[in-house]
């Protein structure tokens, strides 16, 4: 995601922390679809932009400033100079897809998805994040509906807990292991359950066919005044860092007619 893209550190770390939240909340699809999570403003960050499918592949980019000094989150992202999380859910079987647009509220990646997810889901939520340059990770705990009756200070222990937790732990521990480091009374009580890994991966492949529709689609004589304009045409596709051209020859074989079939 982030190869030759020459991020600022501060730029990569928010991007990274982004990837990992929205592959956490995509990692609760159960059906086809595709979630996109963008935190838009006006800061020297301009837009961080994640999306994952229910597969786990996701892809992803940052647009900001040439030079990002490090500084609180909410002036990198311009939070109060509307700034807006927005979140986009795409299903197959839905005429358009699920958007929620909420302000940037938070002094962190974290705390902002936080409070998006208190405001949409109205659960109480603790959420941690951290990025290096080479990894991405997350601990996310939600109070459950009927937490209060098993457990009257349950909820408010187990956020304690977790608010101990370190980067490098997020980072570097096994599930088992960081869970047994921040809870380790409440596992020898009640016991653990580990769900199998899922393997994420970045996906991002070549769409020449989309590429050419679009093409087509401004029409023969648009096209040919960009050529005339400016010898080529290309379209930059920024979420994956990549370019498609078309020359003189590859737009006239795109308007050329079907070629003439004979009878036998």
């Amino acid at each position: 995601m982030q190869d030759a893209r020459d991020y600022q550190p501060p730029v990569a770390q928010l991007l990274g922390q982004t990837a990992a939240v929205t592959t956490l909340i995509a990692g609760q699809l159960k059906q086809p679809g595709r979630l996109t999570l963008q935190l838009r403003g006006n800061g020297p960050i301009q837009l961080l932009i994640v999306d994952c499918n229910e597969n786990l592949q996701l892809r992803g980019m940052a647009r900001g400033n040439p030079v990002v000094l490090p500084a609180p989150v909410p002036d990198l992202l311009g939070a109060d100079q509307g700034g807006q999380l927005v979140l986009s859910l795409d299903m197959p079987d839905a005429r358009q897809p699920y958007q929620s647009f909420v302000p940037l509220v938070g002094d962190s990646i974290a705390a902002i998805f936080e409070h998006y997810l208190e405001q949409s889901e109205q659960l109480s939520s603790r959420l941690f994040v951290t990025a290096a340059p080479d990894a991405a990770a997350c601990l996310f705990l939600q109070k459950m509906p009927q937490a209060n009756a098993r457990d009257a200070d349950g909820w408010d222990r187990i956020a304690q807990l977790a608010a101990t937790v370190r980067n490098g732990e997020l980072l570097e521990l096994d599930t088992e292991a960081l869970l047994e480091r921040l809870f380790h009374e409440d596992m020898a009580t009640h016991g653990i359950r580990v769900y199998d890994p899922a393997p994420v991966a970045y996906h991002c492949p070549e769409n020449w066919s989309k590429v050419r529709d679009m093409v087509r689609q401004l029409g023969r004589e648009d096209a040919e005044t960009l050529l005339r304009e400016h010898g080529e045409i290309l379209i930059r596709d920024d979420i994956c860092n990549r370019d498609y051209r078309f020359s003189p020859a590859d737009v006239a074989e795109l308007f050329e007619p079907l070629a003439s079939q004979s009878l036998h």
